[in-house]
């Protein structure tokens, strides 16, 4: 551990945000620098808890008790080598992660958690600035070609682990830029896209072959793409949108977040962009349905594009801002979050429900609403209007953020001919496999809809199977197969 009283004589605390008024004039990350010897102090906020129920909470397995006893010890180099034992991208997790470990600190039982996000953020940080991280190339190669199908989380972390194992991988992508939602999908304020770019650049020299603006099953034939590889893996993302299919939504004025958000990212990467396909929320007003992360990234970036007004709707009642009885400790902490976006502005409704979009010579012009109570229906979640609640709202702009329901099944899906299982996504065991001969799968595509730590938990465990079915055995860890199994090969 740490500073064995270190929790009790120093309080929670988290680098400053710039002001809102500078921060909504670029795209630049809102937090500012953390001194060094602060955050010693927060890793001296872990305690010897005896069962570290963070790793519960990781899916990754991160070493946290170890980590935040090296940073409190000034350890930094031991700090990165055990950083990346379990976690290829720890600044990735850092700036996005929603830090489950967090929910599950044994100190939060009764106190604020250790800051285990800013800690881990920190020490990658560290290890950059330091030239600690290098390229790993395999010493031995063994001949076997790996396609990886998606640049996300899950497709990157599943191919470095292949190519340090020795494996030719190559890693395909639709987009024009390889990242999938990590460059298309984070505004730049959460992430900026250089931490992705030199991550990119060590996976280049270690020997990953990345090849983007190739659509698998479109631009590139299945049966090739089986025929020039000895294995694949699937890591194509859950990126079919949830729809609204209510009267106008055929509305102009009515995108998907996924329409939205990505158009901003290549402004800000210097893509030129036309009038006619920029969708900008400069001088409108602006709806979000949807409360969840892409919903605020949404927001983030209507107040950067300087909209008239700005609402996010959610369908469910607002969380409470403590844990409610039925939400103990250890598990996921259902209670109001305030991102920075919410702290720069707008108005967030609850338990609302859009009834239909209103408009005029083919645009959008308003909302006509309702409010909702949650009703039990035999265990099943529902929702019943409330009379009397009706009402309308200016809208020029409706930015659709209610989630994904799972992979595209076009193209890439019904071209492999994958079994899929009942919620859609493409089915696997436990070892990644999918019902067609060589071809595995990791991330959103198989789990849903879900969080970048399993994603990146995931493309390792992918890995792990991949090297065993082409080698007979495998040295790489397999985080999600075995808990206990923590050889440090990042």
């Amino acid at each position: 551990m740490g500073k064995p009283t270190g929790f009790m004589e120093s309080p929670r605390e988290m680098p400053s945000r710039r002001s809102v008024p500078e921060r909504l004039h670029d795209f630049r990350e809102v937090y500012n620098p953390f001194p060094i010897l602060k955050l010693r102090e927060q890793g001296g906020r872990c305690m010897d808890c005896g069962i570290p129920f963070c790793h519960q909470g990781c899916p990754l397995g991160n070493l946290i008790p170890d980590w935040n006893d090296l940073v409190y010890r000034d350890q930094w180099r031991m700090a990165i080598d055990r950083l990346h034992a379990t976690n290829n991208f720890p600044e990735f997790t850092g700036t996005l992660c929603p830090a489950p470990c967090e929910a599950s600190c044994v100190l939060g039982i009764n106190s604020d958690p250790v800051t285990i996000k800013q800690v881990e953020q920190s020490i990658v940080d560290r290890a950059w600035d330091e030239g600690w991280i290098i390229p790993e190339p395999a010493q031995v190669k063994t001949g076997k070609k790996v396609a990886v199908i998606g640049s996300g989380p899950a497709g990157l972390a599943a191919a470095q682990q292949l190519c340090r194992a020795g494996h030719d991988v190559t890693v395909f992508e639709r987009a024009d830029r390889i990242g999938g939602l990590l460059r298309y999908g984070i505004p730049d304020f959460k992430m900026e896209k250089w931490r992705l770019d030199r991550r990119l650049d060590q996976m280049k020299a270690e020997g990953v072959e990345f090849r983007a603006g190739v659509n698998v099953g479109v631009d590139l034939d299945c049966k090739e793409l089986l025929e020039s590889y000895d294995a694949i893996c699937l890591c194509g993302g859950a990126t079919q949108a949830r729809d609204l299919p209510i009267e106008g939504r055929d509305l102009g004025g009515v995108h998907f977040a996924m329409d939205f958000l990505p158009l901003q990212n290549q402004k800000v990467a210097g893509d030129s962009q036309s009038a006619e396909t920029f969708i900008t929320a400069e001088g409108k007003h602006v709806i979000i349905i949807g409360g969840g992360d892409t919903g605020a990234d949404c927001l983030g970036t209507s107040h950067r594009q300087k909209c008239a007004s700005v609402y996010q709707f959610e369908i469910v009642p607002q969380p409470p801002k403590d844990r409610a009885a039925g939400n103990p400790w250890p598990q996921w902490s259902n209670i109001l979050r305030v991102s920075s976006a919410h702290e720069e502005g707008g108005t967030r409704e609850y338990s609302i429900q859009t009834k239909r979009f209103v408009g005029e010579n083919g645009k959008v012009t308003a909302l006509e609403t309702v409010l909702v109570e949650v009703k039990n229906d035999n265990g099943r979640m529902s929702f019943a209007e409330v009379p009397g609640t009706e009402k309308t709202y200016k809208a020029d702009l409706v930015l659709l953020a209610m989630g994904f329901t799972g992979p595209e099944r076009k193209g890439l899906l019904e071209g492999l001919g994958v079994e899929l299982d009942r919620m859609g996504n493409v089915k696997a065991g436990a070892d990644k496999k999918t019902s067609v001969d060589k071809v595995f799968t990791a991330g959103d595509m198989t789990r849903g809809q879900s969080l970048i730590v399993w994603a990146i938990a995931e493309g390792r465990q992918a890995a792990h199977s991949i090297d065993e079915y082409l080698m007979g055995s495998s040295e790489l860890p397999s985080p999600l197969n075995n808990g206990n199994d923590r050889r440090p090969f990042a």
